[in-house]
């Protein structure tokens, strides 16, 4: 899974938390949720992880991204 900025479809799922709103394919949705997003802070770097209930895919990725 990733992070980018998108405008909804018909096809996607709107959730708003605290006024921050999220858009997810709804397949995906259905299959993912729940889906945490976090802000992390390591040695490496900073950014936002993302962890579902999917099993990790690809072998490769941490599911992180620096948006």
């Amino acid at each position: 899974m990733g992070m980018a900025l998108d405008e909804p479809r018909n096809e996607d799922e709107v959730i708003d938390d605290k006024g921050t709103k999220f858009v997810v394919e709804k397949t995906l949705w259905e299959q993912a949720k729940p889906i945490n997003i976090d802000f992390i802070s390591t040695p490496h770097g900073e950014g936002f992880k993302l962890t579902s209930s999917l099993a990790a895919q690809g072998g490769g990725g941490c599911g992180s991204c620096s948006c």
